[in-house]
């Protein structure tokens, strides 16, 4: 594992499931120093238990064989999870993460059948989808060696990849590594993918990937009778409108890539312009 982190998370609040999970591994981990052979034995995952303690499926990643094993994982949380969370939502974020622990499990159980311990599956679910979100993001490594995301990610994968099917030991599950990036991958490829976004549709909504101002979908008709509360429908927007609220999807796709600061004076008003209209409505 390494230690890393983003530039830009700095000054970033946590959010509620970050700070819960953080708090609850912190606490897990100094209960489990009263006596850890009793806490592994009924709480880590262990295949041959399965049946008699499924839990352990989620509860192992509450626990960490020593403090670096925390501290690392617990490092990478605090700084990818924050921006997930924020532009998932917290009941979405949570989802994902318990979803990668458990794949971490599933391909652990099918090829390295041995116990397990730690948050390193869905952690490594978080940093591909960090990845796939913010791809240019430079991560710095040991807060000097600035690599992109996307490369980042790719190498951690290659390496649990080798790792995995090339016998390396030393007590890394880099099975369960290898199963929290592959689970997590499908699931944001997949119409399961945070959002309950399917086929660039949802609800009769039209999703536009970062956008601020909904707009009803040209096909969906009012209901008889009823206003539309202010906001207009898409039958409504001239064709002025479009083009700002693709202007609009364009340069938040830009902050998402390069941060705020690559922004042009121009770009900052059309965000400021577009933001006083909508809290106007």
């Amino acid at each position: 594992m390494y230690a890393g982190f983003n530039q830009n998370s700095f000054g970033r609040a946590l959010t509620p499931w970050v700070k819960r999970l953080l708090i609850a591994n912190v606490a897990v981990f100094f209960l489990t120093m009263v006596d850890q052979d009793f806490f592994f034995q009924w709480f880590a995952f262990a295949p041959s238990q399965l049946l008699a303690r499924p839990w352990g499926a989620l509860t192992y990643m509450f626990l960490h064989g020593d403090l670096m094993h925390l501290f690392v994982n617990m490092l990478v949380l605090f700084f990818f999870g924050p921006p997930l969370e924020a532009r998932w939502g917290s009941t979405e974020f949570i989802k994902f993460y318990f979803i990668c622990g458990l794949g971490g499990v599933a391909l652990s159980f099918v090829f390295a059948p041995a116990w397990i311990v730690g948050a390193s599956a869905a952690i490594y679910g978080l940093m591909l989808a960090f990845a796939m979100n913010w791809p240019e993001a430079p991560i710095y490594i040991w807060g000097i060696f600035p690599v992109k995301a996307k490369w980042l990610v790719a190498v951690l994968f290659l390496v649990s990849l080798m790792s995995a099917f090339g016998g390396a030991g030393g007590n890394i599950a880099h099975f369960a590594h290898l199963g929290g990036i592959i689970t997590g991958f499908l699931y944001l490829k997949s119409d399961w993918r945070p959002g309950g976004v399917k086929g660039g549709r949802r609800s009769g909504i039209r999703v536009r990937r970062m956008a601020i101002v909904p707009r009803e979908d040209s096909n969906q008709e009012a209901s008889p009778g009823k206003p539309s509360a202010g906001k207009p429908s898409a039958g409504e927007w001239s064709a002025g409108e479009e083009s700002m609220l693709d202007e609009v999807d364009r340069i938040l796709d830009k902050i998402s890539a390069q941060g705020m600061t690559s922004l042009t004076t121009e770009e900052r008003n059309t965000l400021n312009h577009v933001s006083r209209r909508h809290r106007s409505n």
